[in-house]
């Protein structure tokens, strides 16, 4: 959602891509799974939505309102190398057909349809399961990064503390 403000979206894009968040945290939340948005990670990208499951797995969901947005992201993979499922997060209105094709991996990568309300998993994501060691590094950044938020809602003075990631 972050990267969105480099490319240039139809007027109320960021707002759907803020619905397209907000219902897939509610089906997460729902099934016991906690993420967090705009998670950064160690290859300098940003992850929309990242979080753990369970049993502990990291989930990345990239989120896509627009098909310019949609086709001409050649930044994905990298997210693959930080979770253990990759899913697409994508607004109703989106056409999904892309997703279908061999540039976008979709033996390894599910599908989720959401609006502001709730979403839908269409395609799940296939368990590719991280080495313990990288598990162990994501799990902590995310939640230090998740803790460091925190206290800076509870006290705005502790933001110029330490850095997110």
């Amino acid at each position: 959602m972050a990267e969105a403000d480099s490319i240039s979206l139809a007027p109320g894009a960021l707002h759907a891509a803020t619905d397209v968040a907000r219902g897939i945290t509610r089906l997460f939340a729902r099934n016991g799974i906690w993420c967090m948005p705009e998670m950064p990670l160690r290859c300098g990208r940003r992850a929309d939505l990242m979080g753990i499951d369970a049993k502990g797995h990291v989930i990345i969901v990239e989120i896509k309102v627009a098909r310019g947005d949609l086709l001409g992201d050649g930044k994905w993979t990298d997210y693959l190398d930080f979770c253990d499922r990759f899913y697409w997060g994508l607004s109703p209105a989106l056409d999904r057909s892309p997703l279908d094709s061999e540039a976008f991996l979709p033996d390894c990568c599910g599908v989720i349809v959401a609006d502001g309300y709730d979403a839908e998993i269409l395609r799940p994501a296939p368990l590719r399961q991280l080495a313990a060691a990288r598990r162990k590094v994501e799990t902590e950044r995310l939640a230090r990064a998740s803790l460091r938020r925190l206290a800076n809602l509870c006290d705005p003075h502790t933001v110029q503390w330490g850095a997110e990631g």
